[in-house]
């Protein structure tokens, strides 16, 4: 399979998902009232990253598993497992780099420059496999411990939240974020899964990541930053263990959304890799003030 017949493949993948769920805006990354599992690779226990989380969430969501462990047929059977008979496995993909020469490719010490390949990996759900290990138990935190963490998370990026009024939203020109009284929301970790929302659009501030998806985008880059946003809080909630519920005012984005996936094989890459950046960047930024507030000796401990 060829990069741009895989990139057309997630795409189509995607643009379905989010089509399907448009009438009740419920996207591929919503999870009422229940935790969204982190997809992680069940041998090395590493945690999937970028548009392959979304793959693999849209896969699982659509087959109803409600596993997060996957590994490719390989490893499955490495490790004493046995993929069932007829099931498909989901196509995600990893960026491989190559030096390669410069223009005069022929010259002794040409200047190498890298380039990005990417290499398809079918994965499958534990769901479908026999003889699957169980996983490690994993400390679970109690639903308070959790909305702890999110709230000592949000407190530790440092921005400025001001509350009141009915509307979340990132000001820019005061570089603040707005809330609604946290009474007003449904639940504690429907409120934090909103602040999460809005700190993706504030780690895009030029004195920040200077996100900008105007020259990418053009008159849908609104809209495209909202997806973004959309997949950042999505993705940060799965870290902390929230789940993400629907947003009825942001339902008017998904006709922009699906016209810019069907027009550009590679705008949910983008909004993705955008969305990666930008919770890596809140994460670094949320674990710098926790070490800063951590006395010397408790971390040499």
């Amino acid at each position: 399979m060829s990069a741009n017949d895989l990139f057309a493949r997630i795409t189509r993948q995607i643009a379905d998902a989010v089509a399907a769920g448009a009438d009740n805006y419920v996207m591929p990354w919503h999870r009422w009232g229940q935790g969204l599992a982190q997809p992680a690779n069940a041998v090395s226990g590493r945690q999937y990253r970028g548009v392959n989380v979304l793959l693999l969430w849209a896969t699982a969501e659509r087959q109803g598993f409600r596993s997060g462990r996957w590994a490719t047929f390989r490893q499955w059977t490495d490790a004493g497992a046995q993929v069932r008979k007829r099931e498909r496995g989901t196509a995600i993909f990893f960026w491989k780099s190559s030096a390669l020469g410069g223009d005069d490719d022929d010259t002794e010490g040409a200047r190498l420059r890298p380039r990005y390949i990417a290499r398809v990996y079918w994965v499958f759900n534990e769901a479908q496999v026999d003889g699957a290990a169980p996983a490690l138990p994993q400390p679970s935190l109690s639903p308070e411990e959790r909305i702890a963490v999110a709230e000592a998370f949000v407190a530790a990026t440092g921005a400025q939240i001001c509350h009141g009024g009915d509307q979340a939203c990132f000001v820019p020109s005061g570089d603040q974020i707005r809330m609604p009284k946290f009474e007003q929301f449904r639940s504690a970790q429907a409120y934090y899964a909103v602040a999460c929302h809005e700190l993706i659009h504030w780690s895009g501030a030029k004195h920040r990541l200077a996100r900008d998806l105007n020259g990418r985008f053009g008159r849908e880059s609104y809209a495209m930053e909202e997806l973004v946003a959309e997949l950042g809080s999505a993705f940060l909630s799965a870290h902390l263990g929230l789940s993400v519920e629907p947003r009825p005012d942001h339902a008017g984005y998904v006709a922009s959304w699906l016209r810019v996936l069907n027009g550009d094989s590679r705008a949910i890459l983008t909004a993705s890799a955008r969305a990666q950046e930008a919770v890596d960047y809140l994460l670094e930024l949320s674990a710098s003030a926790e070490d800063a507030h951590t006395p010397s000796s408790s971390r040499a401990a």
